[in-house]
């Protein structure tokens, strides 16, 4: 078996990251909902005020998957954590170890930067939530994911915009 190497992603990985999200994409049964660009992914994780990083997995020369994240803040703990947005290993390279290895490096990642917590979502159909279970992670039953989008977002905005003109 080749060896499995983890890299962090560099500008030039713009569009090998946005291959991955699409690959995930179609594995979450939405494959036309990615809106990225190459130049997103660039400008957004690589520019001079860094939204995302994210690491790169090979197997041998061949990359296989990737991880993206953020900081998050704690207010309770008054510190930043790790937020993983995505993880994708592609079909090929699933019980290779690379998953583990993108994991490990992720929770490396958040004690060398004095981070206390990884956290992240996973849908619930995802089998991967056995995966999660086997390397410690928890499900937190008693939060709920909430968000605004779309029409929703602009909807709540224009009551801030509306506050304004009054507030004038």
């Amino acid at each position: 078996m080749s060896e499995i190497r983890i890299r962090f992603a560099t500008p030039e990985d713009a569009g090998l990251l946005l291959e991955f999200v699409r690959e995930l994409a179609a594995y979450e049964k939405m494959p036309d909902a990615v809106m990225a660009s190459e130049d997103d992914l660039r400008r957004h994780g690589f520019g001079p005020e860094r939204r995302f990083e994210a690491i790169i997995a090979l197997v041998g020369d061949q990359p296989a998957g990737f991880a993206l994240f953020f900081p998050d803040f704690s207010t309770w703990r008054g510190r930043p954590g790790l937020y993983l947005e995505d993880i994708f290993v592609r079909e090929w390279a699933r019980r290779l170890g690379v998953g583990r290895r993108l994991m490990a490096r992720l929770a490396a990642i958040a004690v060398e930067r004095d981070w206390p917590a990884l956290r992240f979502m996973v849908l619930d159909w995802n089998p991967a939530r056995g995966f999660y279970h086997r390397l410690g992670a928890e499900r937190r039953n008693e939060w709920l994911p909430y968000g605004a989008t779309g029409e929703a977002l602009r909807r709540l905005a224009a009551e801030d915009a509306g506050q304004d003109a009054a507030d004038a």
